[in-house]
Parts: C-alpha cells; structure tokens; sequence
C-alpha cells in the first residue's frame, strides 16, 4: 500500500495541542511508546479543525460534557493524575510557542502539560503564563515568545500537520501513517513490530473504499 502522506519522509512525529487532555493523557504513557526518535510537535488544533471544515467539540454541549468525563475516565482508569483546568477550552497559544521556544523537548513539553491538566492550571493569561515560564525553568519565555521567528515556526507546524494530512490531536505519524487519538497507542506499537499488517488484502481494501453517491439514501 502506498503511503498517503509522504509529507513526514518517514520520520516519526508526535503532533499535540495543550488545549488536548488526550494529548496530555498519551504523553504520559511515554514510556510504552515504540523506541523510535519521535519529534514533538506543536499544533494549533482550532487552525486544523479549521482547515478541515470540522466542528470544535465545545461547540456541541453535549459532546463538551462527554469528553470531559471521557478524558477524566482515562485518567483514572490509566492512573494519571488529572485536573481540569479552572475554564475549557482556553487558548493555547502561549504555550504553544512556549513548546516552540523549547525545541519541543519531552522534559519540558510534559511540564506544560502537567501544569495544565494536573495541577489545574490557566496558561493563557499574563499571570498563569508567567508562573508557567517560572515553573518550566524560562521565565524569559514570557517576552521571547512574541518573537514573529517563534510565531512564524508555529504556523509551519500546523501548515506541516496539514501536508501529512493530520486531523486532531493527539496523531503519531509512523512510517507515513497516520494514528489519531489517545486510544490508538496499541495500534501504534502492533503496526510498529508487524509493519507488513498495512500491507494486508483487508487493510489495503478497505483504505481503498469508494464514498457513496451523495444522492444515496442514507436514511
């Protein structure tokens, strides 16, 4: 099967947003991830629902509801510890070039996360983003991310992310491929030891399969 989304050259990725807790919820299980040099990268996932023509899970109340009880039910089930931020979905901007600023480093890249989703922490204003710096170890983040360089990185991300054809976050991109979500982890490590299972009849016929007219009657 010939891979849809060349864009990575075969480079393993790791695409996450903060304003994710699966994002936060798969980083946690680091160490179960397949031994392979993934790059962490920061997207904007509000830019990519954007560009995809697909709705933000807050804009529907019942599915904000939902998955806040689903990612608060990972948690406890995987025995991560887990707090809400005070308001959802904030904005992440800050720090996402944060990340950015950092080189998107694990250590720190955890820290950020952990600030939010663990300690329960708001980021986006002047005084969470600044006990966010203190707390990473940067507190000359504060200035230096409204550096355009910084800024200019993040917009290639998320330009990046839509060249691979990323929908979401959390998305792990192995050998071209593409695995969405918090859940796909043990897809992730069977396709990692048994490459040759996307090259089976099954696999292959049903990445093929035709949309259905758009007159059909799907009532």
């Amino acid at each position: 099967m010939s891979a849809p989304h060349s864009a990575s050259g075969g480079k393993p990725y790791f695409f996450f947003d903060f304003i994710s807790p699966f994002s936060y919820l798969l980083l946690e299980q680091h160490e179960k991830w397949p031994g392979m040099p993934f790059e962490l990268v920061p997207i904007q996932l509000m830019k990519l629902l954007d560009r995809w023509g697909q709705p933000h899970a807050a804009t529907i109340p019942s599915k904000r509801v939902f998955t806040y009880r689903h990612a608060l039910f990972r948690a406890e089930q995987l025995g991560i510890p887990f707090k809400m931020p005070p308001a959802h979905p904030f904005d992440p901007s800050k720090p996402l070039r944060l990340a950015v600023l950092a080189g998107g480093k694990t250590a720190c890249v955890r820290d950020i996360f952990r600030y939010i989703w663990r300690e329960g922490r708001d980021p986006s204003g002047p005084e969470g983003f600044r006990a966010l710096c203190a707390h990473v170890g940067m507190p000359e983040a504060e200035a230096r991310i409204e550096d355009e360089d910084i800024k200019a990185q993040l917009r290639e991300n998320n330009e990046r992310a839509a060249e691979m054809g990323v929908f979401g976050v959390p998305t792990f991109v192995v050998n071209d491929q593409i695995f969405w979500g918090e859940d796909t982890l043990p897809m992730v490590l069977y396709v990692a030891r048994s490459p040759n299972w996307l090259e089976g009849a099954e696999v292959r016929r049903i990445s093929a399969l035709p949309i259905a007219p758009r007159d059909a009657d799907f009532g």
